[in-house]
């Protein structure tokens, strides 16, 4: 991304804090553009699990991707954050909305990323939300996944460091409960299609790995 859309993503924003936060994201973070490349021939609708400030609905669009997207998120101030800067986006077939994912997804047919809040739900909760965000994704569309991986490494260590700072610093409501293994990934989803793996931390210290599902025309 330019230094011109950064700058207007991030200028949707009122509070200082989220502005920073936003263009340090578009600057740093491979996670975006990894999105962008990996839908961007689909015409399929996209479900953002975990949408928090909007930013990846404003990227696409950016990027000139422009089915709609429906974002939900537990923070209902980064909720009301999102809805703000999409009034000043102008875009169309945006929309964010507060929910719980503890009580299930949404109904939905399209495609479905979950970025960076798995680790915020146990084991069991966990595999119930992948397994209900595999039944909406449409035939052939995908399951995109951005998650810390549980291993031995020290970048799995740094990951933990990271997300007990974003819940002491009240940036994150939860502290984190549970990171999945990449044999998690593998047990979960491959009933539902194939699944790549990759990891995806750019020049982070985090131990961020991108998980795709491609939904099985035959399921």
């Amino acid at each position: 991304m330019n230094d011109a859309n950064r700058k207007k993503i991030a200028s949707l924003y009122h509070g200082r804090w989220d502005r920073n936060y936003v263009a340090c994201k578009l600057r740093t973070d491979p996670l975006y553009d990894a999105l962008a490349q990996t839908i961007r021939d689909s015409d399929l609708p996209l479900l953002d699990l975990g949408c928090g400030l909007g930013l990846v609905a404003f990227f696409l669009r950016s990027e000139g991707i422009d089915v709609p997207i429906r974002g939900l998120d537990y923070d209902s101030r980064k909720v009301e954050m999102a809805k703000l800067a999409a009034s000043g986006f102008g875009g169309q077939g945006l929309s964010f909305s507060h929910h719980d994912l503890r009580t299930g997804v949404p109904e939905h047919s399209g495609n479905v990323c979950i970025l960076d809040i798995l680790q915020f739900f146990n084991s069991d909760e966990l595999e119930t939300l992948l397994k209900s965000a595999c039944s909406r994704v449409a035939p052939g569309g995908k399951l995109i996944i951005r998650s810390g991986l549980r291993d031995d490494s020290l970048r799995f260590k740094i990951t933990v460091l990271g997300d007990l700072l974003a819940k002491a610093t009240f940036w994150m409501k939860a502290a984190p409960t549970h990171y999945p293994t990449h044999e998690d990934f593998q047990r979960i989803l491959s009933p539902y299609g194939t699944v790549e793996a990759k990891p995806l931390w750019g020049g982070t210290p985090f131990n961020n790995h991108l998980i795709v599902l491609t939904r099985s025309e035959a399921v």
